[in-house]
């Protein structure tokens, strides 16, 4: 078996709501406070797996986290039992009970940066956990994050885990959201590409004037020094400050890129030309050839971008070759995306195919298909090397979906939040989780 990039989905969890903390994120804003359907949610992700699968992708995943984060609210001040913690949130701050109660780790873009092995000076498979920094409701991720992870990816001979970067504005470190790989094959070296939002100490690069630029260049930096990473086969680019203050708080909101081909909007970046041509040059240097798919403006508005998540989708190698565009159902409900689509595949061009799924419980809070999932390039003995428990099968989807049945509950609004039974909840479902993961003891709850 050849060097393959295996996508880990996140697995939703059970707290699963509309809560509306991330400034930035159109669609997280403009859905708060409606009800969520954590039930639905997990099995939408759960059902386009199974569907990747059954495409003869390999499939695994990445289960998520304890919430209510009742360790978190302690370092706050509540005091008293985890179901007098929960109350006295609830009753002294709710938005921050709702930020303790995040189900956010279901966007496992953000996990991590992952650099393959065919990149890397020792020749092994780097991860750097993002610290998340800019929102409080993701930064306090990392820790369960690279517990997680390494318990998925434990072989020393083969993984290097690095700890998330400091945890202050300079380093803002969002994960592969912010890294595309690009390359002739998956298993030869290949041009990682960094987007960053601003500098945290030059003030000569612009930033955003309405909303955060999450991803500092000093931390995208870092993440490529831990990694031993070659400067030649590294580029840093900007993230165009314009389109970030229109709610592309991500790169992957505005572009996608796999093998050869880099898919992005017009307005993607800045300094567009020169970012494109290092690329180009970096590629051809390891025998490859950019295939530069940029979306002009005048067909599909940087504002359409963003609401139908036509660049948050996933790029996959079929085995033939040629190219499959994972969207989500909201491409087709937008007339100029889908038509854009349509004429995109009547070019005859890398992409052949282009497939909607039904994500809605994640699109509605800002999380499309590329959100979804953390790529990780393996080679044969890597990939045996990996925790064979997470990694989906027909057996092991009909598990979670009987798992998802028992332990969710398809309401959930803020007010819910406060039930400490919600806690229990989740708590025997992770439990449960994890003997069916084979993780071991990575939640805080399983370790006291």
């Amino acid at each position: 078996m050849k060097t393959r990039e295996v996508n880990f989905d996140g697995l939703v969890g059970p707290t699963h709501n509309y809560g509306g903390l991330s400034y930035g994120n159109v669609a997280s804003q403009s859905n708060s406070q409606l009800n969520s359907n954590p039930r639905e949610a997990a099995l939408q992700g759960l059902a386009k797996m199974k569907a990747l699968m059954d495409l003869g992708f390999t499939q695994g995943l990445i289960a998520p986290q304890e919430r209510p984060d009742v360790d978190s609210l302690r370092r706050l001040g509540f005091s008293g039992s985890d179901a007098q913690v929960i109350e006295k949130a609830a009753r002294q701050d709710m938005p921050l009970l709702a930020a303790s109660c995040s189900a956010s780790s279901m966007w496992v873009a953000n996990a991590a940066t992952v650099s393959p092995s065919a990149d890397t000076h020792d020749g092994r498979v780097h991860f750097t956990v993002a610290n998340l920094n800019c929102k409080y409701h993701r930064s306090i991720e990392h820790p369960t994050t690279s517990r997680v992870l390494q318990a998925m990816f434990a072989d020393p001979r083969y993984f290097a885990h690095h700890a998330a970067l400091p945890a202050v504005a300079q380093f803002g470190d969002e994960g592969a959201a912010n890294h595309t790989r690009l390359c002739r094959d998956h298993g030869q070296p290949g041009v990682e590409f960094f987007v960053y939002g601003r500098s945290a100490f030059d003030t000569r690069y612009p930033a955003p004037q309405k909303y955060p630029a999450r991803q500092t260049l000093e931390a995208s930096s870092a993440v490529a020094r831990l990694h031993g990473l070659n400067a030649s086969q590294v580029v840093f680019g900007q993230q165009n400050p314009a389109v970030i203050d229109q709610g592309v708080f991500h790169n992957d909101v505005i572009a996608v890129g796999n093998g050869e081909v880099l898919f992005h909007h017009e307005d993607a970046f800045l300094h567009s030309k020169t970012v494109l041509r290092e690329l180009q040059d970096k590629l051809a240097r390891v025998g490859g050839h950019l295939q530069a798919i940029c979306v002009p403006r005048a067909e599909v508005g940087v504002e359409d971008a963003v609401r139908s998540y036509l660049f948050n989708s996933q790029l996959l190698t079929c085995d033939d070759g040629s190219m499959l565009l994972i969207v989500p159902q909201e491409c087709q409900a937008n007339p100029r995306v889908w038509n854009y689509l349509q004429a995109l595949l009547s070019q005859g061009g890398p992409i052949r195919q282009v497939r909607a799924f039904d994500l809605k419980q994640s699109m509605r809070n800002g999380g499309g298909p590329a959100c979804l999932r953390l790529r990780v390039v393996l080679t044969a003995q890597e990939l045996a090397a990996i925790n064979p428990a997470v990694i989906l099968s027909d057996s092991l989807y009909g598990v979670l979906t009987d798992w998802v049945a028992k332990h969710y509950r398809d309401r959930m609004h803020e007010r819910d939040l406060a039930d400490p039974q919600l806690l229990i909840e989740c708590r025997t479902a992770l439990d449960e989780l994890t003997q069916i993961l084979k993780l071991g003891a990575v939640y805080p709850f399983q370790q006291i």
